[in-house]
């Protein structure tokens, strides 16, 4: 898993999510693409990221519609172009976060 330049566009929610605090998660795969963490916005950050394999995923709050405390779990989306992918996506996450 790693941070991609690959276009994203056309990932959705398949289900998967993981739980983790923006601190961890930077800590694993690096600073955001998109830090808005005012709660303005349906995501406050995002995280365009590939699988080992090459396949696009993304990781993002989704209707929080408040201010997330960077040590704080909560729940993440993880969007991709399918549910295999997404599944993918969340094994490889929670590997690194047990880490």
């Amino acid at each position: 898993m790693k941070k991609t330049l690959k276009s994203t566009s056309g990932t959705s929610f398949h289900d998967s999510v993981i739980r983790a605090s923006v601190n961890e998660l930077t800590k694993i795969i690096g600073e955001p693409d998109y830090d808005g963490n005012d709660g303005e916005d349906k995501t406050n950050f995002e995280w365009d990221m590939e699988t080992e394999d090459g396949d696009v995923f993304t990781i993002y709050d989704w209707k929080e519609y408040r201010s997330i405390g960077l040590d704080e779990k909560i729940e993440w989306h993880i969007g991709g172009h399918s549910r295999s992918v997404t599944s993918k996506a969340v094994r490889e996450l929670s590997r690194a976060l047990q880490k």
